[in-house]
């Protein structure tokens, strides 16, 4: 056996859960060798549990065409073969929860893509460019469980992605009021054209639960370590409308900003382009070289052109511009399925194994 960390995909055979997989073809650092899905697939071969229904451009991976499908449900059994697991289960919220708290009692790291911990106090809703101080709070996490490795983190809802970077790269301008609308991709449903025929030449203004989510969480993400949990920010406040629009992959946001001190346009797009995050600094596998592109055209970002830039890690924003009623105005991109999913965590995985938190069991 390789030096690899074992990887376990819990949730493997859905779009997120082979998206995972697709990303983790050859990854320097991780290796799956564990895939678990419901009942209904344990027993089968991953071939087998994902025919007729494997949804990425790139054919399924030699490594885990026979690797047969455990079931999720039986967490000992899945957790002896692993050193950490990434959580793309479909269940519900408290369903996720207790099965995800579960694994982290059997001293697995669990890095979930899932949105049911993410307001757990304890539990560090991190994109790594941004806040990977608050995995510190993993140190309380632990002593809530009763573990010594074993712990929960998540990476935030995919839609923030495309407009939270910005505005972090903006921070000393004091962004405070911000109106967002999303176009948002069908693959954030776990679909595609085929599956969800209605969506062709269709927009439909209405994601369940999806504005709530896009104007809390980038304040835990903004918030800081108090005693052993974490306490969100109170600015800037964040108003958002999310549409559902006909592309596959790829999230697109129109914001509108108020800043306390109001920078020039040159100030706004040098932050933009000179921003380093940790993944960054440290050269980590799947960070891309630079976190945020800024576009000069008039007519960029654009899905088809821009949306997989630097693998689908890169933030993409373009048509910043002063506004009449706000300060400015610009428009962001980000793929909702890499950096806004299964990349997202998988960037997490390498955050948390590079700062000590995931280590071979």
């Amino acid at each position: 056996m390789s030096e690899k960390l074992k990887v376990g995909i819990l949730g493997g055979t859905g779009m997120v859960g082979q998206r995972f997989i697709s990303l983790l073809e050859d990854h320097p650092w991780f290796e799956v060798v564990t895939i678990a899905a419901s009942g209904r697939s344990a027993g089968l071969t991953y071939a087998e549990a994902v025919e007729g229904r494997w949804k990425m451009d790139t054919p399924v991976p030699e490594a885990v065409k026979n690797i047969k499908v455990m079931n999720v449900n039986e967490v000992e059994k899945v957790a002896a073969t692993v050193d950490f697991v990434f959580s793309a289960v479909d269940m519900t919220k408290e369903e996720i929860q207790a099965i995800e708290e579960a694994y982290a009692k059997t001293e697995t790291p669990v890095v979930s893509n899932n949105s049911a911990h993410r307001w757990t106090p304890d539990v560090p809703m991190v994109i790594p460019e941004i806040n990977p101080e608050h995995f510190a709070v993993i140190e309380s996490q632990k002593k809530r469980l009763g573990t010594t490795r074993g712990f929960i983190a998540v990476k935030p809802n995919c839609s923030i992605q495309s407009y939270v970077p910005a505005l972090n790269a903006w921070k000393e301008f004091e962004p405070y009021e911000c109106v967002i609308t999303t176009y948002q991709a069908i693959s954030g449903a776990g679909k595609d054209f085929k599956s969800w025929p209605e969506m062709v030449e269709n927009i439909i203004p209405y994601i369940g639960g999806e504005e709530e989510k896009s104007e809390q969480e980038p304040l835990r993400i903004w918030g800081h370590i108090e005693g052993d949990v974490i306490v969100k920010a109170e600015e800037p406040k964040i108003t958002c409308q999310c549409l559902r629009v006909p592309v596959l992959n790829g999230h697109t946001a129109a914001a509108f900003v108020k800043f306390r001190k109001k920078p020039t346009k040159e100030q706004l797009i040098e932050k933009l382009v000179n921003y380093k995050g940790y993944p960054q600094e440290e050269k980590l596998p799947m960070a891309p070289e630079q976190f945020i592109k800024y576009f000069e055209e008039d007519n960029r970002p654009q899905v088809k052109a821009d949306v997989d830039r630097d693998k689908g890690m890169g933030i993409n924003i373009g048509r910043l511009r002063e506004d009449s009623v706000y300060d400015y105005k610009f428009v962001g991109l980000s793929h909702n399925t890499v950096r806004g999913a299964a990349g997202g965590a998988v960037l997490c995985a390498e955050t948390l194994k590079a700062m000590g938190y995931i280590t071979k069991k």
